[in-house]
């Protein structure tokens, strides 16, 4: 088949095997004549494998290592557990770190009046200024 038939047929764009090839997560495929791409079953399985691990967050670097732990049958389950293991320490660590992001974020949005003022709280954040103490004296404070 040729690559708009294995993008087709695996899900992955035409763009993305070519980039694949490119960089040797694939190997390269022969070609016709007229110089198309020739790709077979065992081609767009390896490109479904590659697809599904990059759906589930692997990095290139990562989907490269678990291509290879496939395709060796004498692998270790170890092996592939303990870099899906390090993935999934390294997830929940994004997610704390996101979650982190929306509870700030909710904070200073509670905060901005969202009115026709120009002072927000948000933009002062982002710019790293805290709101300057007031000048004025509180009730029952004398000016010195």
């Amino acid at each position: 088949m040729n690559i708009g038939e294995a993008s087709g047929a695996s899900g992955v764009s035409a763009k993305m095997i070519r980039y694949y090839e490119q960089i040797g997560l694939i190997a390269p495929k022969g070609r016709t004549q007229s110089n198309y791409r020739v790709y077979g079953e065992q081609e767009v399985h390896v490109l479904r494998f590659i697809k599904r691990a990059r759906s589930l967050g692997f990095s290139l670097e990562e989907t490269e290592t678990l291509l290879k732990l496939w395709q060796d049958k004498s692998r270790t389950s170890a092996s592939v557990k303990e870099i899906a293991t390090t993935h999934i320490n390294d997830l929940e660590r994004r997610i704390a770190e996101m979650q982190g992001m929306v509870k700030t974020l909710k904070h200073l949005s509670h905060c901005c009046g969202g009115d026709h003022r120009p002072d927000c709280p948000i933009l002062d954040d982002l710019a790293g200024e805290r709101a300057a103490p007031s000048d004025k004296p509180k009730s029952g404070e004398s000016v010195a």
